[in-house]
C-alpha cells in the first residue's frame, strides 16, 4: 500500500485540468485521473470516481468551467443558453447530495451577473470553481475544531463513523473525519472505529485507508456490529456526514446511517452529524421530501466480478436513508454545533 506524506486532496486544479483521486480503486491502488472536459466530469460524478457531497460540488464547480470553457459562441446569451444546458446534465449525475446543485448554482448565478465578454465570465467561472474548493477546506477545518466540544469529558474519546466523510469526501480534511483528525490533533483520541458500510465498502475502503495514511488508530467492523460494540462500551460517540439535510433537521447520509442513530439512541450514545452548513436545504420541509438515489444492483449481487446471490434473487439498492432529527444530537458545522430543531431561527 501507498503511504501519502502530503494532506488528502481529492480535487485538484493543476495545468488546466482536474487531477481526481479515483476512489474506486482505493485502497488497492493510488491512481489519479486527468479530466479535461466537462462529459468526463459528468461521469467521474456518476460512477464515484470522486464522490462525498462536498468534494462532489467541488467537482461540480470545475465541471461547470470546463463545460463553459467548451462553448466556442461569443455571444453572451447563447452562451449562457449552452451553460444552463451543462448544468443541467451536470444535475442529473447524482440526485441526493444537495452540494451539486449548490455549486452548480453558485456558477450559474456567477455567469448570470458577470459583465464583461464571454472570455471574461470563463475566466471568472474558474476563480469561482477554486473559491468553492478553497471554502470548503475552510468549512472543514472548522468543522472539526467546533466538534471537539461534543466529545465526552473524558482524556481520549472513541468515535464510530459510518461510511467515508473525510478528506476524500471533501475539499480535504472532512466533516466527520474531520473531527476526528481535530481530536487527534488534540491528543483526544483514541481510536476510531469504523463501519465498514455496504454495499460500496466506503468504510472499510476509503475511511480506513484514511486513517492508516495519518497513523490514526482504526478498528474496521461490519455494520452489524454496532450494537455489540456499544453494549460492550466501545464507543463514546457517533459522528457521521450528510448528503443533505432539511429544514426541520432530518438528515440523508448513506445507508445505514438511520439504523446506526436508532442502535446509538438504545444504548444511549450520542449521535451526531457533521456537515457544512451549505448542506441544509431549507427548501425541503422534512426528510420525506429529499430524493433517494438507487444504484445499480450489482453493488449487492456481488463484489468485483464474484457473485454472491443465486441467480433469480430480487434487489433493491438505495444509496442513502433518512435520520429523523429527533435522534440526532447536533449538527456539527463551521458556524458551530446546531440542534437540528432550530436550524431555522
Amino acid at each position: 500500500m501507498k503511504t501519502l506524506s502530503n494532506p488528502i486532496y481529492p480535487v485538484i486544479w493543476q495545468d488546466d485540468r482536474v487531477i481526481l483521486i479515483d476512489q474506486t480503486r482505493l485502497p488497492e491502488e493510488y491512481h489519479t485521473v486527468e479530466i479535461s472536459s466537462c462529459q468526463a466530469m459528468a461521469e467521474a460524478i456518476k460512477t464515484m470516481i470522486v464522490r462525498g457531497a462536498p468534494a462532489i460540488g467541488v467537482a461540480a464547480g470545475y465541471g461547470m468551467y470546463l463545460g463553459a470553457r467548451e462553448i466556442a459562441d461569443s455571444d453572451r446569451q447563447k452562451f449562457l443558453h449552452q451553460l444552463e444546458a451543462i448544468a443541467e446534465m451536470l444535475r442529473k449525475t447524482r440526485p441526493t447530495a444537495v452540494n451539486l446543485f449548490w455549486a452548480i448554482s453558485r456558477m450559474v448565478q456567477t455567469a448570470q451577473e458577470s459583465r464583461g465578454t464571454v472570455a471574461e465570465i470563463k475566466a471568472t467561472l474558474l476563480e469561482t470553481a477554486k473559491a468553492i474548493q478553497q471554502e470548503d477546506l475552510q468549512t472543514c477545518r472548522a468543522i472539526g475544531d467546533h466538534g471537539l466540544s461534543v466529545l465526552p469529558d473524558k482524556p481520549q474519546a472513541t468515535i464510530l463513523t459510518h461510511c467515508n466523510a473525510g478528506s476524500l469526501a471533501t475539499a480535504g480534511y472532512g466533516t466527520a473525519l474531520g473531527v476526528v483528525r481535530s481530536a487527534w490533533r488534540e491528543a483526544r483520541l483514541q481510536r476510531v472505529y469504523a463501519d465498514e458500510t455496504r454495499p460500496r465498502l466506503q468504510g472499510a475502503k476509503l475511511t480506513a485507508w484514511e486513517c492508516v495514511q495519518e497513523g490514526i488508530p482504526v478498528t474496521v467492523i461490519t455494520d452489524s456490529m454496532s450494537a455489540h460494540c456499544m453494549r460492550e462500551g466501545k464507543i463514546d460517540l457517533v459522528v457521521v456526514g450528510a448528503d443533505r439535510i432539511a429544514a426541520n433537521g432530518d438528515t440523508a447520509n448513506k445507508i445505514g446511517t438511520y439504523s446506526l442513530a436508532i442502535i446509538a439512541q438504545a444504548h444511549n450514545v450520542p449521535f451526531y452529524v457533521a456537515a457544512p452548513f451549505s448542506t441544509i436545504d431549507f427548501s425541503l420541509p422534512d426528510g420525506s421530501k429529499i430524493p433517494i438515489e438507487e444504484r445499480n444492483v450489482t453493488e449487492i449481487s456481488q463484489i468485483g466480478t464474484t457473485s454472491l446471490c443465486p441467480e433469480g434473487a430480487d434487489f433493491y439498492n438505495p444509496a442513502f436513508d433518512v435520520t429523523p432529527a429527533k435522534l440526532i444530537a447536533g449538527i456539527i458545522t463551521e458556524k458551530g454545533v446546531l440542534k437540528p430543531h432550530l436550524l431555522n431561527n
